[in-house]
């Protein structure tokens, strides 16, 4: 416990200072210009705080920015996918911050449900309460302390006696450089711009907040009528005035305007007065500043970012903000105006869209015109990577939060990409109560997420724009890796144009979180004497529940419904073939190629085709054409005795060794050429079609190697056996190498059997 205590110590005592006088904060502004950022500056500052890191979406390469993977909050509230969205907003912001324009416009984030636009609003507060922790993001504002005997002067509502003690913070987080007169402040700005030269400059033009100037006023006067001449040093004395730091969160630099917020279109903006505070406090016949509730949505943005979420419910405001970011400055009432500094950011579903529509035929009369001019659109669409599907469907069904891309520690873009293809693969096990009130754990067999976060994405892709060399599933893969392969070649994305709709409709994570959450409650009639298969879900569950569901389903019409069950079977053959090639690389794992076998090969066949000797522990050879022959006749099973005169390679095989081998090799050493590079320092494994060649198994290769396996009896084959030798060898691989239970191997490798066995026979 006491460990416990000193880390929440220390934890709060990174995150606050002790207060600091106003000269003190002028000094510490020319060492960190930073302090007095204003709020797109320090927005834009949060996000590039975290780094960047490379992805590929919709096929593209582009560098995100972590700060939307919610590293602060360890993933809990990462925006998965919309890179190039969510990177034209920073844009934007880099725009607004350096003065270059943008500034009368308002972020609208759009898009349908599901989308992340929650997620966004939750990461931007979860970054900037963790950025305003860090020396580089610390946030300051001032309080203020005026001690009086005459109460109705005083600021504070304590009893006499305790008002020495009363510091009351500004309410909407002034920055402290808005203390000083204009033309001072100008000067001060100016100064501090020009002893840093940032590319994008300090701007400080907002006044007090009506609460601090109050303040300012009342201490001012007191030491008019007491004959100062240092009337701005004697009132911001530093005990009268005081400049702190303070963690940002929602109230204190964030504003969220919630769906269920009400209230008069005041009252959600700036707040609202208080009648009792306003009988104590005599304000010479005006209303007073210090009573007045500054909860409004604007007051608690000001300095940083004001959202409004589910903006259609709150549709009557935006035409009052229309002039907010343009003239910086509302009105607490008449002859009180409030300047502001904040970021207005919206976010709705299409309704708004529709109801900014409705009077679009009127066209130059159009009374929302003005407000869908004012609105900066960042459509928000559903994910087209298959892997960030699956990283949401795993999230929406578990506890886990951590961004997989952090979790994939690769040396290359390839490397990466296949160690997040065996993520995507793993089973999911889930701890659940039965009827009876039992502990149970269901299994979702490798390729399960996977399946469905691919129909899903399948369901959401453009059918118009597809060139003819591929589908939808080849589409699919394509945006998510950026390649794909077409023979013992791999076709970049760029090849292909894709103008379509991609994204705008389709299943949503949701539907796919609530069909997994209710098979997971049902029973299957499975059964087998010595394995739980029952407990078992595989994907063909999966994708039978998710296309059976949705007749049902409230949210999809019935043109939607027929155009998703369509394209079912294009998702299940791909399927089919992730766990076949499971079930076939278990059969043949004992059959497997060395990797100095493969690299001698490689060698002989390039001193073979540029007429050089091999050097070898016995000295240098000439290239072994029988070596050569029985690799690819054994190992590769791409030729036959039939293919070769003797030892010499028919045309088709010298085709074969000079085009997909010696080609690519050529291809990759160029790619990653330096002086000191040779064919022996290359890893094969990294060599894309040298590994397709040499991954290239087939079940012909299980009939010539295992002629007694017969897949009919796979299910439950006759002892001393082969077929029961090998379905116990690829089970025990299944399950030590692939992340198979035993019951998802033997269920994985029946479906698999019997197609095998409609082939054979």
């Amino acid at each position: 416990m006491t460990d416990y205590l000193a880390r929440a110590d220390e934890a709060l005592d990174g995150a606050y200072e002790p207060p600091r006088s106003l000269a003190e904060f002028v000094d510490l502004a020319f060492e960190r210009p930073g302090v007095a950022s204003h709020a797109a500056k320090y927005l834009l500052s949060a996000v590039e705080s975290m780094g960047t890191r490379t992805v590929v979406e919709e096929g593209v390469e582009r560098e995100r920015y972590r700060f939307f993977d919610d590293p602060a909050n360890d993933g809990e509230h990462a925006v998965l996918g919309n890179t190039g969205v969510l990177n034209a907003f920073v844009d934007d912001l880099r725009t607004v911050a350096a003065g270059r324009g943008k500034e009368e416009k308002i972020h609208w984030f759009d898009g349908p449900t599901a989308t992340g636009k929650s997620e966004l609003k939750r990461c931007l507060i979860n970054g900037l309460r963790a950025y305003s922790k860090t020396e580089a993001g610390r946030r300051y504002t001032v309080e203020w302390n005026i001690a009086a005997r005459d109460e109705e002067r005083s600021l504070s509502y304590a009893t006499e006696g305790d008002t020495d003690d009363d510091w009351y913070e500004s309410p909407v987080q002034s920055n402290p450089l808005s203390v000083f007169p204009d033309e001072v402040r100008e000067e001060l700005v100016a100064a501090l711009n020009e002893s840093h030269g940032d590319h994008i400059p300090v701007r400080a033009a907002s006044e007090l907040d009506p609460f601090s100037r109050e303040a300012f006023d009342i201490l001012e006067e007191r030491y008019r009528r007491a004959g100062r001449r240092d009337l701005f040093s004697a009132t911001t004395d530093r005990r009268h005035l005081r400049v702190k730091n303070y963690v940002v969160d929602v109230g204190a630099g964030i504003g969220v305007l919630h769906a269920e917020d009400d209230g008069s279109p005041k009252e959600r903006l700036v707040g609202s007065w208080m009648p009792g505070m306003l009988r104590e406090l005599n304000s010479r016949g005006r209303k007073d500043p210090r009573a007045f509730s500054y909860d409004g949505v604007l007051s608690q943005g000001n300095g940083i970012v004001t959202v409004v979420e589910d903006a259609s419910q709150h549709a009557d405001l935006l035409r009052k903000l229309l002039n907010v970011p343009d003239e910086k400055r509302v009105k607490l009432d008449k002859g009180i105006g409030m300047d502001l500094d904040t970021q207005l950011v919206v976010i709705s579903n299409p309704d708004l869209d529709a109801e900014l529509e409705q009077f679009s035929d009127r066209n130059d009369r159009d009374p929302l015109k003005a407000l869908k001019r004012r609105l900066d659109r960042h459509e928000f669409r559903y994910l087209t990577s298959v892997s960030l599907e699956t990283e949401l469907i795993h999230r929406e069904l578990t506890d886990e939060t951590a961004v997989w891309a952090d979790l994939v520690d690769a040396p290359d873009p390839e490397t990466a990409h296949e160690r997040l293809r065996e993520r995507m693969a793993r089973p999911l096990t889930v701890r659940m109560r039965d009827e009876r009130g039992q502990l149970r754990e269901r299994e979702l067999a490798p390729h399960s997420l996977e399946a469905a976060a691919t129909y899903a994405v399948v369901t959401r892709l453009d059918a118009e724009d597809l060139p003819g060399s591929i589908g939808l599933v080849e589409k699919a893969l394509l945006f998510d890796s950026g390649s794909i392969r077409d023979g013992e070649e791999r076709v970049a994305a760029d090849e292909f144009e894709f103008d379509g709709e991609d994204g705008r409709h389709g299943i949503p994570v949701t539907y796919t979180r609530d069909t997994i959450a209710d098979l997971l409650h049902e029973t299957t009639d499975r059964a087998h004497p010595d394995l739980p298969v029952e407990d078992v879900l595989t994907p063909e569950d999966v994708l039978h529940a998710m296309a059976e569901g949705l007749a049902t389903a409230p949210v999809f019409s019935r043109a939607e419904i027929a155009e998703y069950e369509s394209r079912l079977a294009t998702v299940k053959a791909h399927v089919f073939e992730l766990q076949e090639a499971d079930v076939l690389d278990a059969v043949l794992a004992d059959k497997g190629v060395a990797e100095a076998t493969v690299a001698e090969y490689v060698e002989h066949v390039f001193a073979a085709d540029a007429g050089e000797q091999v050097t070898t522990d016995r000295g240098d050879v000439d290239p072994d054409p029988l070596l050569m022959k029985v690799f690819e006749t054994e190992h590769l099973g791409r030729f036959d005795d039939d293919d070769y005169a003797g030892n010499e390679p028919s045309e088709e095989v010298d085709a074969f060794r000079k085009e997909t081998v010696i080609t690519a090799l050529n291809r990759y050493a160029w790619e990653h050429r330096d002086e000191d590079f040779s064919i022996a320092n290359v890893d094969l494994s990294t060599v894309p079609v040298i590994r397709a060649v040499l991954e290239a198994h087939s079940w012909e290769d299980v009939r010539r190697i295992h002629e007694d396996l017969d897949p009919a009896q796979w299910e439950d084959p006759p002892a001393d056996t082969e077929t029961a030798r090998v379905k116990a060898r690829t089970i025990d691989h299944m399950t030590t190498e692939q992340g198979y239970s035993e019951a998802s191997a033997e269920l994985a490798s029946r479906h698999v059997m019997r197609e095998v066995k409609g082939r054979w026979d």
